[in-house]
């Protein structure tokens, strides 16, 4: 037996063996499906729907009544596979550290079906904010992370974007960028911190 350059087999007589398909999906393997997904992965109820959706439309479906993807989801909200909250929190704050603003985190929870009233819950503090803006800029090695502040104006309105697409606010992007130094910026980003504790 060998293999072809598409990965299909070939036989002695050197035919291709095609792949047998999946036979099409019914109620138990849908079950099936969606269990092995939630004990995989961390997941928002939107995510798993969007995941099943996908699969009945490789697959097809042979079960006896229209597939009911919504009761599988909320059946396992249920049973505590899936947590919107808890999901939305973990993402947001993955998101927050690797420097990403609100729109951005918004997009991206709402991307994963999370509802409004908690993609508000976890827009963060306006501490938060602030760390997340000096997190990307960090990250990309822009000012105060770079040798010397950003003059050329071609080079800042390319900085300038780059944070509006990392979904960060002009007035946050604005004060780092024009900041004196990191001791300074550090300190605008910690102004709120006391409040936040008590």
């Amino acid at each position: 037996m060998a293999f072809t350059s598409s990965g299909r087999t070939t036989g002695r007589a050197g035919g291709t063996r095609q792949k047998t398909p999946p036979p099409p999906l019914d109620q138990p393997a849908l079950d099936a499906l969606a269990l092995a997904y939630v004990a995989r992965f961390a997941t928002s109820s939107g995510r798993l729907s969007t995941y099943l959706g996908r699969k009945l439309r490789e697959r097809g479906w042979a079960g006896d009544s229209p597939p009911d993807v919504a009761a599988i989801v909320a059946r396992m909200a249920d049973r505590r596979y899936l947590d919107d909250a808890a999901y939305a929190a973990a993402k947001s704050e993955g998101l927050r550290r690797r420097g990403y603003g609100v729109r951005r985190i918004e997009t991206a929870l709402d991307h994963d079906g999370i509802a409004p009233a908690l993609r508000s819950a976890v827009r963060g503090s306006e501490t938060e904010r602030r760390r997340a803006v000096l997190a990307f800029a960090r990250r990309k090695r822009f000012w105060p992370y770079s040798a010397g502040p950003c003059l050329d104006p071609a080079m800042r309105a390319k900085h300038l974007a780059a944070y509006m697409r990392a979904g960060h606010g002009l007035d946050h992007v604005r004060r780092v960028m024009d900041a004196q130094g990191l001791d300074e910026l550090e300190e605008w980003a910690d102004e709120h911190a006391e409040d936040a504790v008590e």
